[in-house]
């Protein structure tokens, strides 16, 4: 009897772990839950496009004088004083450098030596032709030793007009140890100082001319193109705001061989007083043509992707988003400018690219206020149908 309970109890909790077994299993499998599906998001999409860039330019300008001199010695020589200092103004005439004068000096003196002699020798020459006239006057000699004697003073009159030009020539010369202003202006640079030998030529000192101011500045090559002599242009000085009128008096015929720029040239109007060397802007407009159409899209497109940039392109068929690698290249207000990697006809999402991941499905985000107007319009319809 002992055994038959022992079996029983056996029984009843083999029967219960069982059962507690089944259950433990039955409510695993009530907990299993089914994979949550990736929302559908809502972006806003634009269709890329080609546009023109940009091109209201502004140009930051320099002021310089319309004419602008490099003066140098028409001599060469040692530089022995230089009274010109950079932004000293100074008038027609004034004496801005000198060289050693004494070699020049002495070939004037020199020079003057051969103009006495030169004299002295026509002078004979021409006492003796009005001696052997009056003696050819009494038949004393021939006309063949008048015409000698004729010749003779011929020949020393023209030596003495030689002698007199090397003599100023060579006054010239020493006057040439000084270099003066040629007008009135100011002193924008010194390329030589006191010791140096200089030679003929050479530059020293740069001067700027009184009188009517430019606006320099340097423009692209795929930009030359839209600018031509005597179009008007605004430029507004740094320093004060105050707007000057202007008008292209230059266009550069040949690129920088280095920057490969042309030099545009601006005239301005009143712009006497115009400080040299300051800055102005110049506006030069909508210049249509400047370069070809190019692809943008807002900044808010863009994304970081490894080392690059990317954007994401919608599948029409599937409704699906792919990433899209792209190259940037410059900036154009609040959008940039995209060098490769998009065709135009794609549809690119505009915004929440960060939220979005590759192959997601999407649809087209509706605009709130356009979806107002629309149902508010509906039941006016309604309202004319009756």
């Amino acid at each position: 009897m002992y055994l038959s309970k022992f079996r029983t109890s056996t029984s009843v909790q083999w029967t219960t772990r069982v059962a507690l077994g089944a259950g433990v299993l039955a409510l695993a499998a009530c907990s299993r839950q089914t994979p949550v599906e990736e929302p559908v998001r809502a972006v806003k999409l634009l269709t890329v496009g080609a546009s023109d860039l940009n091109a209201q330019a502004e140009y930051a300008a320099e002021i310089r004088a319309r004419i602008e001199s490099r003066l140098g010695f028409r001599v060469a020589g040692k530089l022995t004083e230089r009274q010109a200092e950079v932004g000293q103004r100074v008038q027609a005439g004034q004496v801005l450098a000198q060289i050693d004068p004494q070699d020049y000096q002495l070939a004037a003196q020199a020079a003057q030596a051969q103009l006495a002699a030169a004299q002295t020798q026509r002078d004979l020459s021409l006492a003796e032709l009005r001696r052997f006239e009056g003696l050819r006057a009494q038949n004393f000699i021939s006309s063949v030793e008048l015409e000698r004697r004729e010749a003779a003073f011929k020949a020393a009159d023209a030596s003495l007009a030689q002698a007199r030009a090397q003599a100023q020539a060579q006054g010239n010369q020493a006057a040439y140890a000084r270099l003066q202003a040629t007008t009135s202006g100011v002193v924008t640079g010194v390329e030589a100082e006191v010791g140096q030998v200089v030679s003929a030529g050479q530059p020293v000192v740069r001067l700027a001319h009184d009188g009517p101011r430019d606006a320099v500045f340097a423009v692209p090559e795929q930009a030359v193109m839209a600018f031509k002599t005597g179009q008007a242009m605004p430029a507004v000085l740094t320093s004060t705001g105050q707007v000057l009128k202007g008008r292209v008096r230059e266009v550069g015929a040949s690129a920088d061989p280095v920057t490969r720029t042309f030099t545009i040239k601006l005239a301005l109007d009143a712009s006497e007083k115009l400080p040299l060397g300051a800055t102005v802007n110049v506006q030069a407009g909508a210049l249509k043509g400047v370069q070809p159409p190019v692809i943008k899209l807002p900044t808010s497109a863009l994304r970081q992707e490894g080392a690059g940039t990317a954007v994401w392109v919608l599948d029409e068929a599937a409704m699906t988003v792919r990433s899209q690698p792209v190259q940037v290249g410059t900036v154009d207000g609040n959008q940039v400018v995209i060098v490769s990697g998009l065709q135009t006809g794609q549809k690119v999402v505009a915004a929440g690219v960060h939220v979005l991941t590759a192959g997601q499905k999407v649809t087209v985000y509706a605009d709130p206020a356009t979806a107002a107007v629309t149902t508010a319009s509906a039941p006016a319809s309604a309202a004319t149908g009756r």
